[in-house]
């Protein structure tokens, strides 16, 4: 089907040579979060649906999904009347708070796991361990980290599930830290002292050791941000 300028979005084919929806639909998700998390879209600038949709060749239905999307993971926001904006970065302050939430939770959600995961748990949390390794974070482009940031963020949400703790899981999954702090650049060294701490960890749980499990994020969560300290936190606005 065309639109009105004659031209043919993938969107609106149905038949066997368009892609299918959903697969039309991440490629556009993941096609428009690159852009955010790159700042090819700006901190607090408009996200502009119809110029999206012409750079992406498709019509404005799989941009505005997208958004949607990347809306409730808090990287653009939707206002009454004046269309979407991209989420400003975390201010030294913001990122202070952030940390803080995670080690109110996230420790306890490791020495709740530590005793309660199951055995399919277990399994999955080390083989994210092991997934990490095959996907180092090498550079500053979405492209480039996306794997790496995306297994980091389910290695510790994998731990709040295993917690068996529904309500802690679910507000350690609605930080999306790892998406804010990412936005923020690349650190030199990062990913391999991001392992380190993982696999510390991963041992402690395996043991059941809930009170090493515990110690073993709150320094992790600890280094991570003292890592983050070591460089210019750029502000808002």
């Amino acid at each position: 089907m065309a639109d009105d300028d004659g031209r043919t979005h993938a969107a609106a084919q149905d038949g066997p040579a368009g892609p299918p929806r959903q697969v039309l639909a991440d490629s556009v998700y993941e096609a428009v979060k690159a852009k955010v998390m790159d700042h090819e879209i700006q901190p607090g600038a408009r996200v502009g649906i119809e110029a999206l949709a012409r750079a992406l060749d498709v019509s404005p239905t799989p941009v505005r999904e997208a958004l949607a999307r990347l809306e409730s993971e808090g990287l653009v926001t939707k206002r009454s009347l004046a269309g979407y904006r991209a989420t400003e970065l975390l201010t030294r302050a913001g990122l202070d708070e952030l940390f803080e939430m995670r080690l109110l939770l996230e420790p306890r959600a490791a020495e709740l796991a530590a005793q309660n995961a199951d055995d399919t748990q277990l399994d999955a949390i080390e083989n994210l361990v092991e997934e990490m390794r095959r996907h180092p974070r090498t550079g500053d482009r979405y492209a480039v980290y996306r794997d790496f940031a995306a297994l980091d963020q389910r290695f510790h949400d994998t731990i709040a599930r295993a917690s068996d703790r529904p309500l802690l899981a679910d507000a350690v999954g609605r930080l999306h830290s790892h998406l804010h702090i990412f936005r923020l650049g690349s650190i030199a060294g990062g990913g391999p002292l991001t392992l380190a701490e993982h696999d510390r960890i991963l041992r402690a749980v395996l043991r059941r050791s809930p009170g090493r499990a515990a110690e073993a994020m709150r320094d992790h969560l600890t280094a991570s941000l003292r890592r983050q300290h070591g460089r210019d936190t750029p502000q808002a606005g």
